[in-house]
């Protein structure tokens, strides 16, 4: 499996393309150059799941607080040892999990000292930071236009979708996002199929397109599915999330961070733990979340990650999930 790196600094991408991803343990993500301004708004739309910081500055330790603020991941900071050392113990107060120093010309052995170091820090489970004393309160997404459902699923998940869609009336006043993971070119009959067995429309996500209540949309084969605050949806190509792509991680997540306390989140069959962090995510941020229980569940796998993980609200049989949603949603 490889790990997602975002790097942040002027020209740091291309200073460590020389040998950071000579093995295939690590993939780049993003654009070849993401400043400091921008690393929150990076780390939101490309997940990450590792972060490689050059500290070259103040600008350096306030992206690293933002990024553990409001997405927290990994982080791995290069001090370019023309600093003080108190920069280094800065960013690891922030939330940083290691500083290495960068020498002027960094070699080959250097690169690959980072990659396992990468690597590492990749598996960490990363924790929000919050300084002590004032700080600028996070800023909310605007209000979302809508209540919206995100759906995760997988082995056996088909049959539990279409059991919870055909509760649902076709004046559902909320669109829904569902990932799910199936082979490779199965999404545009699935699709077909779940028109036939419920009264909602469904259809492969596009990119681009804006989402409409009382239709459902299905995250394409090979592409991560992603929500924007104004009912948009987005495409991601980029490489597979802890081995998934789409990811219901970062579906979820995305779903999370739009929507807000009017996101309802739903993990179905299947196996792993894809999904459990989104769902968390969801609930962290005001939303209120379902995980089918084990009783009526193919594979108890991602539910049981999201139970454990403390991210579902409810753990409901699989008849009760669709009746559930639609008194949610009424009070979103």
């Amino acid at each position: 499996m490889a790990f997602r790196v975002l790097m942040v600094g002027r020209g740091l991408r291309a200073l460590a393309a020389r040998g950071l991803f000579d093995g295939d343990s690590l993939v780049p993500v993003g654009p070849a150059e993401v400043d400091f301004a921008t690393a929150l708004v990076a780390t939101q739309r490309h997940f990450p799941d590792v972060l490689l910081v050059d500290l070259t500055g103040l600008e350096a330790l306030e992206a690293i607080e933002q990024v553990m603020d409001g997405r927290p991941v990994p982080v791995l900071a290069l001090h370019p040892g023309v600093l003080s050392g108190q920069e280094a113990f800065q960013a690891v107060a922030l939330g940083a999990l290691d500083v290495i120093e960068r020498p002027a010309t960094p070699g080959p052995e250097f690169w690959a000292h980072v990659a396992r170091k990468l690597v590492l820090l990749a598996q960490v489970k990363a924790v929000r930071q919050t300084r002590f004393g004032a700080r600028t309160p996070r800023e909310e997404p605007p209000q979302a236009p809508y209540p919206l459902v995100a759906i995760a699923a997988s082995l056996g998940g088909p049959k539990a979708v279409a059991r919870v869609l055909g509760k649902i009336p076709r004046d559902f006043p909320a669109p829904i996002a569902y990932c799910q993971h199936i082979s490779e070119g199965f999404t545009e009959g699935l699709a077909h199929w779940l028109t036939m067995e419920t009264e909602l429309a469904v259809k492969e996500a596009e990119h681009g397109m804006m989402m409409v209540p009382g239709a459902v949309y299905i995250a394409p084969s090979g592409s991560h599915l992603l929500v924007r605050p104004e009912g948009r949806l987005e495409l991601d190509s980029g490489p597979p999330l802890r081995g998934f792509r789409p990811s219901c991680d970062m579906l979820l997540t995305s779903a999370g961070e739009a929507f807000g306390p009017r996101c309802i989140g739903v993990i179905l069959t299947g196996m792993g733990r894809d999904g459990a962090r989104g769902l968390k995510e969801i609930r962290e941020r005001g939303g209120r979340t379902i995980a089918q229980d084990e009783e009526t569940s193919a594979v108890w796998g991602m539910p049981r990650e999201a139970v454990l993980l403390g991210a579902a609200q409810e753990v409901l049989p699989l008849g009760r999930i669709g009746p559930t949603l639609l008194q949610w949603v009424d009070a979103c």
